[in-house]
């Protein structure tokens, strides 16, 4: 008889069987713990920066952009707020009833809304029925809210209305001196979480060239946060605060600018071109006053049509204004004179290329002084063919810095060329023609003449300003290049372009202006034929130009203009501009003819008056020249501006504010926008501003008591 087996026997080995199992699945558990707490990625996903994620919370603190001024302190562009519409939806926000955090009536918060934004009352509906969501935003309608608009909707008190507030850079003036300041894009992002975040980038101008010190260093907040993303209290908190960034001043002043914007949009109501630039500088420093470009654009608009700053980025052949330089290499080889006469008209090189005069009959035989007035090609050939090489010519050119960048404060600024080799090519480049330059460059080959001989660098930031210190982190200042010339060379070129301008028959004498002693060479430049060899032979396919100097004697500015293809080929179009321009220059700097004594001007830096006897302090800065203005019967000085550190002149105003509880408001006429608003802020009152320019009527009068929340307006007009 068979035994059975034992059930027992099968049950220890099932048993067993289940044991190692659980013991395989356990230590499979076990491995993949620790897979989990030691590995640093699981199937392409980082476990520690996920579970960071879900459990910390960094919020961004925005470094506010620097703003960017004029030499006067006008401001040319900065930050404005703006703002974004959401509405917290959910009831969890609300703690206490009758204070309630989140949207209660849906229909009446769109009915008051829909006016404000502009949209439906059902289009705001949409939003606010959104189920399960904490907060909604409102589509672009609610997007890009001035302040006005945010008042507006802050006085409807609606319940779980909030909002989102950012910045833009906004430009003052528009189009003024848009291709020095360029444009800052923003550019919005959206985070992980949802958040937006905006960041600002210069793209073009000073806005580009110094967008790492305009921008600043964003600081931020980190924290522990709960499921609805709320700081877990009593956790640690890491912050950095934020770092602005920083004010830039520039060399330009507004009035010179003005000027300039001025001639050309008059220009460019009258006249028809291609292009037309004119830049300004200091005849003494090498500090760029003015520049300016028609067509402009408006940086607020981005109505842009060339990208490039013809000043600077895009270089063309000058023409005759290189006359000078190649005189000024003969004056200075010591091979010059004057006296010295060719034969005009024609000139045949010796592989049978013929280069005429601009007057192909020419004037006979003439000398190089008289050459230079009249604008001959051929007097230039001459000159290079009996005393001067292409070596020799070249190494000059370079040395005046053509060919090579000037270090200007701005993107994308061009050498230009100077590519001439072969003996039709040296001819032409003597006259400016087969070589390429940018104003810019000219402007600093220029400074030579109002410098003795001296080149400087021209620069555009006279200083930059940390905002919040108010410390000057850099300044601007004049930079001697090289001696390129000596004093005789300089006096005599000085004197042939006196003669260019002032002598009725020569080639500037559509510049001459009686008893302002403008100096200058005029260019017009052939365009070179794009599809093949050669130029172009229209009378309209030139570029006409003006390289000019005022006054003479004691150099004040250096003018550089240019103009593509002029309507019918005039010169008139950039005659009427530079001497409007200089005219305007003139009483500005009190040099026209009908100022007889031109005031001398002395600078100091103003030390700090604070706590002083009121009448010392006036005493003191009345014998230095300045117009003291004091605000309040007070007996000591409790405020002052401009501040202390600050460089004034001789004749300008300064306010010192009294210790009376009584102040009244000051009389700010004639003080530009950015130094009235400064003013005014220190004493409490809040300001709007009309036009641009120089402060010509206020709202409130001089001697009103000054109240609480006063505000006043302002109405300003350029200067000239």
């Amino acid at each position: 008889m068979k035994k059975k087996k034992s059930k027992v026997g099968n049950n220890i080995k099932y048993s067993k069987i289940v044991i190692f199992a659980s013991l395989f699945l356990f230590a499979l558990m076990i491995a993949r713990v620790t897979q989990l707490a030691l590995a640093e990625e699981i199937d392409d996903t980082n476990l520690q920066a996920l579970a960071k994620r879900r459990t910390t919370k960094t919020d961004v603190i925005k470094a506010k952009r620097g703003n960017i001024y004029s030499s006067d302190e006008e401001i040319l562009a900065q930050n404005v707020s703006s703002y974004k519409l959401i509405a917290y939806l959910s009831p969890s926000r609300t703690t206490d009833k009758d204070d309630p955090q989140h949207v209660v009536d849906k229909e009446k918060t769109a009915r008051e809304l829909a006016p404000i934004l502009g949209v439906s009352e059902e289009e705001i509906l949409k939003y606010l029925s959104k189920e399960g969501v904490y907060q909604t935003e409102f589509g672009n309608a609610g997007k890009g809210l001035t302040e006005l608009t945010k008042e507006k909707i802050e006085d409807l008190n609606l319940p779980g209305i909030d909002f989102v507030e950012s910045f833009k850079r906004y430009y003052p003036k528009g189009d003024f001196a848009s291709y020095i300041l360029g444009y800052a894009k923003e550019e919005i992002t959206t985070n992980e979480d949802g958040s937006e975040e905006t960041t600002m980038t210069g793209e073009m101008g000073i806005e580009k060239y110094y967008d790492s010190t305009l921008k600043g260093e964003d600081g931020y907040t980190t924290y522990q946060k709960d499921l609805r993303g709320y700081k877990i209290a009593g956790t640690n908190e890491i912050s950095k605060e934020a770092s602005d960034g920083k004010d830039i001043y520039l060399t330009i002043n507004s009035s010179i600018q003005f000027f300039v914007e001025q001639a050309l949009s008059e220009a460019e109501a009258n006249y028809n071109y291609e292009w037309f630039t004119i830049m300004i500088a200091d005849a003494k420093t090498g500090a760029i006053l003015a520049s300016s470009t028609s067509p402009s654009f408006d940086p607020n608009k981005r109505d842009i049509t060339n990208y490039l700053d013809m000043n600077v980025s895009s270089p063309y052949e000058p023409g005759s204004t290189m006359k000078i330089f190649t005189y000024m290499a003969a004056m200075e080889q010591g091979v010059y004179n004057g006296n010295e006469t060719y034969h005009s008209g024609t000139y045949v090189t010796t592989d049978g290329t013929e280069i005429g005069d601009w007057n192909r009959a020419g004037w006979g035989d003439i000398s190089f002084d008289r050459g230079f007035a009249l604008s001959s090609n051929v007097g230039v050939i001459n000159l290079i063919d009996r005393h001067l090489s292409a070596d020799i010519l070249r190494s000059y050119f370079k040395k005046l810095g053509f060919g090579k960048k000037t270090g200007i404060e701005l993107p994308n600024e061009n050498p230009g060329e100077l590519d001439f080799k072969y003996e039709t090519e040296i001819f032409n480049a003597g006259f400016g023609q087969g070589i390429t330059t940018t104003p810019i460059q000219n402007i600093q080959a220029l400074t030579s003449l109002t410098n003795g001989g001296v080149m400087l660098k021209p620069y555009l930031v006279e200083k930059i300003v940390d905002p919040d210190t108010k410390e000057t982190v850099y300044e601007g200042k004049r930079t001697e290049v090289d001696t390129v010339a000596s004093e005789t060379t300089v006096n005599k070129i000085k004197d042939l372009m006196w003669e260019t301008v002032n002598t009725p028959g020569m080639t500037g004498a559509g510049y001459r202006l009686d008893g302002y002693n403008l100096i200058g060479k005029t260019g017009t430049a052939q365009i070179a034929d794009e599809n093949g060899g050669g130029y172009l032979t229209g009378a309209e396919d030139i570029i006409s130009s003006f390289a000019g100097i005022y006054p003479k004697d004691d150099p004040k500015v250096i003018i550089y203009a240019s103009v593509k293809r002029p309507g019918g080929g005039k010169q008139n179009v950039i005659w009427k501009a530079i001497k409007d321009i200089v005219v305007n220059i003139s009483k500005y700097y009190g040099t026209d003819p009908d100022t007889t004594n031109e005031q001398e001007l002395t600078e100091y830096k103003l030390t700090s008056y604070k706590n002083k006897d009121i009448t010392s302090s006036r005493t003191n800065l009345e014998s230095m020249g300045i117009n003291v203005t004091v605000i309040g019967n007070g007996n000591k000085v409790t405020k002052q501006y401009p501040s202390k550190g600050d460089k004034i002149t001789s004749g300008t105003r300064v306010f010192l504010i009294t210790n009376d509880s009584n102040l009244t408001v000051p009389d700010v006429t004639g003080l530009s926008s950015k130094q009235a608003e400064d003013l005014l802020r220190i004493l409490g009152i809040s300001v709007k501003l009309e036009g641009n320019g120089y402060v010509t009527g206020q709202s409130i009068g001089a001697g009103t008591t000054i109240t609480d929340n006063m505000e006043i307006t302002l109405n300003l007009s350029p200067k000239f």
